[in-house]
């Protein structure tokens, strides 16, 4: 299934802001989320076709949020991208664990980001 619709969970406005206009000008349509509980809901109710998330946010984090979007009946088939500030491997592995499809580092790389986005696809 091609992805159009892309939800951005990040509790940063600025890294919302670079990641919807990267998205944007490749032709993806965009929706936000400030953090991991709003991300679960609109993942359920905007019904994209990918998740971009990141990990370190108040409340409910990005690992958290990734688990509860990738064990749910109803979202378990959108795929999670983890994108975030945590460098180490273990960071990236336990991303995995929780049902994330691919793990980028930030700051995020714009064509690295349309790769992974295009591999999915």
């Amino acid at each position: 299934m091609p992805i159009k619709k892309i939800l951005i969970v990040d509790d940063s406005a600025t890294d919302r802001q670079f990641l919807l206009e990267v998205l944007s000008k490749h032709g993806y349509q965009c929706v936000m989320a400030q953090g991991g509980d709003e991300g679960i809901e609109k993942s359920k109710t905007e019904r994209p076709d990918l998740v971009l998330m990141d990990i370190i946010m108040p409340g409910t984090d990005g690992f958290k949020a990734t688990r509860a979007i990738t064990r749910d009946e109803a979202t378990k088939h959108i795929p999670v991208i983890v994108c975030t500030s945590k460098r180490l491997e273990t960071d990236g592995i336990w991303g995995m664990r929780q049902g994330a499809k691919d793990y980028i580092v930030k700051p995020i790389d714009p064509n690295e980001l349309i790769a992974k986005i295009a591999a999915l696809g």
